[in-house]
């Protein structure tokens, strides 16, 4: 890594030490996991007045979060529980941000949230997992749902695979 970063040269190599020192103001926000700068122990999404506390998203990862949020249709708050195991097991960490979840959930006021939305993957594993999350987390909510599945815009029928058009028939509206 040496050898690239030399290579670089001398404004690159300078870019680069000063973006890892802007590492040190980096941390996870104490409420949804997300890294990010600034002195508040919240993030930009947690500590925003205008989002609803009672609409949780539970992500595996950052990028997801940041997925969700270009869509611009979400105007909730988020966990990030980390990468889940393929065996449908939650690891000690998880569980303890699911309790965290309903801790900042009695917090904020709402002992009970309006919607949990489990944005795991349409995978086999993302299933089981949001299964074992929802059984967790099923007196935490007056509804817990999973993200939509069905024929992405621009697919074609043709091409589809038979689980993709079976949830899209289901799915239908």
């Amino acid at each position: 890594m040496a050898f690239h970063i030399a290579k670089l040269g001398g404004t690159s190599v300078s870019n680069f030490i000063l973006a890892l020192g802007s590492l040190a103001s980096i941390m996870p926000c104490s409420d949804c996991f997300l890294m990010h700068e600034g002195a508040s122990g919240l993030c930009g999404i947690c500590s925003d007045p205008k989002r609803r506390r009672d609409i949780v998203a539970i992500v595996e990862k950052e990028t997801d979060l940041m997925s969700l949020e270009r869509a611009k249709k979400f105007n909730g708050r988020y966990l990030i529980i980390g990468e889940l195991k393929k065996g449908g097991v939650l690891g000690d960490d998880q569980k303890l941000k699911l309790a965290h979840l309903k801790q900042s959930l009695v917090r904020y006021g709402c002992p009970v949230a309006e919607e949990i939305l489990i944005a795991t993957n349409p995978t086999t594993y993302g299933d089981l997992s949001a299964s074992v999350i929802s059984g967790e987390l099923k007196d935490a909510a007056k509804k817990i749902t999973r993200l939509g599945r069905g024929m992405p815009t621009g697919g074609e029928i043709e091409f589809a695979d038979e689980e993709t058009l079976s949830q899209a028939l289901d799915n239908r509206g």
